[in-house]
């Protein structure tokens, strides 16, 4: 199967799409972080796609999805995804979401819980607050790109009147009753571990990873021990 990854255009909810599609066996929706887009699983998917099938869109702004110059609000992500679930009639997949993208899979399994069979929430946003070097990170990068003109790898976030970017999810945790996987770098400069160990406290029916080392994506830097614990959890938990 390595290697065999197709690229698949489609319509979703009235948006231009493109995802990534391989393997065979039950279905597992990735949605890659904030700053990246669906080849950041292709490890994952060429490794494993002997045991699973993979459907790893570009969300909306992201990759060869549509970009809309104004923006996305925050709610048309997740309904991009649940429409994605709904457009490819995949029955109850998991959802492993990394970083920004983790928080949209959580968002679908709040709202739409009987979509979802799995949840995966890998270094995720929205769990907690990044830590000041993080945020230092990334404006540091945002101005590098101004700097020198290079396209911001994200559209722009739109918020309607009264919503805010960081919101607590602490309330939904406590009744998430979905099978939850929290993958987590020991030593993310972005998101402490520690906001792992808080949310495994929060939801009942959960597992903590945590991967050696440092970084913030451990499907890409460890991809081999990211792909068996992932594979462990989807076949076994």
């Amino acid at each position: 199967m390595k290697g065999n990854i197709a690229s698949i255009r489609a319509e979703i909810n009235g948006y231009r799409a493109h995802y990534l599609k391989a393997g065979s066996g039950p279905p597992v929706v990735l949605i890659h972080g904030g700053a990246s887009d669906s080849r950041d699983w292709s490890s994952t998917m060429t490794s494993l796609g002997d045991r699973f099938s993979f459907y790893a869109p570009d969300l909306l702004g992201y990759g060869q999805s549509e970009r809309r110059e104004s923006g996305y609000y925050l709610n048309e992500f997740t309904d991009f995804l649940t429409g994605f679930i709904d457009e490819l009639k995949l029955d109850r997949p998991a959802l492993v979401g990394h970083s920004l993208g983790g928080r949209f899979c959580l968002d679908v399994a709040i709202k739409a819980r009987e979509r979802v069979g799995k949840l995966v929430l890998v270094d995720t946003t929205g769990l907690g607050s990044m830590s000041f070097f993080g945020n230092a990170l990334q404006l540091f990068f945002w101005g590098i790109r101004k700097a020198f003109r290079l396209p911001q790898p994200y559209p722009n976030f739109l918020l309607k009147e009264g919503e805010k970017f960081e919101r607590s999810y602490d309330e939904d945790l406590r009744h998430l009753e979905i099978p939850t996987l929290l993958v987590w770098k020991k030593h993310d400069p972005y998101l402490p571990a520690s906001i792992a160990k808080r949310a495994e406290k929060l939801i009942p029916n959960v597992k903590l990873a945590l991967v050696g080392g440092y970084g913030h994506a451990p499907h890409k830097k460890d991809s081999e021990a990211f792909n068996k614990i992932l594979a462990d959890f989807l076949e076994h938990e």
